[in-house]
């Protein structure tokens, strides 16, 4: 029986404290890695496969060769996750992450990757207040990186981009989350968060030019489709924001999760959630075969 959580690195399932990687890899040197996240509910992992496609086509940008197939890493991925579930406290769920660095500088024999698997339980009571008061959001002054310089759409290491925006804006309100705009001025996204704006009825979201587009945005905007919503993929700007009736975000840990206001301007719905926001989370419950709003709700 586990006593501590374990992870996979390079080929070796070891203890969290033994598991580490050098000091001159680049990963760490640089940034120069791709990862990808998933979750758990109830401890069941959620569309893993399509987080392995993101995580491979990510690797295909940075063109890094992990050297191990989707299969591989799947399997990888299963080995760690259960044995890290029989620490799992009851109530909480992991993160799932694989991560691979482009290797160690000067290695002999050349560059080899380094490939790392691990879990880190969901930080859901840091969360909770979230669900009950909806998220505060701040555009940050710092724009979400160009595609021309640094494609979004990759899940890589660095995050400077996105940490900068988000010390900037937690300097003026500690709750608050940073909404990146993007070189053109429109709605791009948060530190890990998709927005969705809902308008009389109509769910609108930003393209995919300029964010990372989440799987749990695919997965809304597959639910919306379903409950016979429209959506509309397009550029929005601060104003679309501050008229919208609703305002909600998406990510792998919020699932669905309601903002209550945008740089200090309510959202005009009266209730949070709204309706709509509402609809989706349950939706959204469903499908995972949990009520991960309760889940969070729970530890207020």
């Amino acid at each position: 029986m586990a006593t501590e959580r374990v992870a996979y690195v390079n080929g070796q399932i070891l203890p969290e404290n033994q598991a580490s990687v050098s000091i001159n890899d680049r990963g760490f040197l640089y940034g120069d890695a791709v990862f990808d996240v998933t979750r758990t509910f109830n401890g069941e992992l959620f569309r893993l496969e399509q987080h392995l496609d993101r995580f491979y086509e990510s690797l295909r940008y940075m063109r890094i060769d992990p050297g191990i197939d989707k299969y591989e890493m799947k399997e990888i991925t299963m080995k760690v996750l259960n044995k890290n579930l029989e620490i799992l406290t009851e109530g909480d769920d992991y993160w799932v992450s694989q991560r691979v660095t482009r290797g160690v500088r000067g290695a002999p024999g050349g560059m080899k990757p380094s490939i790392i698997v691990e879990c880190f339980p969901l930080p859901i009571e840091e969360r909770a207040t979230y669900y009950r008061d909806g998220i505060e959001m701040i555009t940050s002054s710092i724009r979400r990186t160009s595609p021309e310089s640094l494609s979004p759409r990759a899940k890589m290491h660095n995050y400077i981009n996105l940490i900068q925006a988000e010390l900037e804006v937690q300097s003026q309100n500690q709750n608050a989350l940073a909404l990146l705009l993007d070189v053109n001025g429109n709605l791009c996204e948060g530190h890990g968060a998709n927005i969705f704006l809902v308008n009389k009825g109509v769910i609108y979201t930003p393209k995919e030019q300029f964010i990372l587009a989440g799987i749990s945005r695919q997965v809304t905007i597959e639910l919306a489709t379903n409950l016979g919503y429209e959506i509309n993929e397009t550029d929005l700007d601060i104003f679309d924001a501050y008229t919208a009736d609703e305002i909600f975000v998406t990510s792998t840990s919020f699932c669905i999760c309601p903002v209550s206001s945008i740089n200090g301007l309510r959202v005009k719905s009266q209730t949070v959630p709204g309706k709509v926001t509402s609809e989706l989370q349950d939706a959204y419950s469903k499908l995972v075969k949990m009520d991960f709003v309760k889940q969070y709700l729970d530890r207020l």
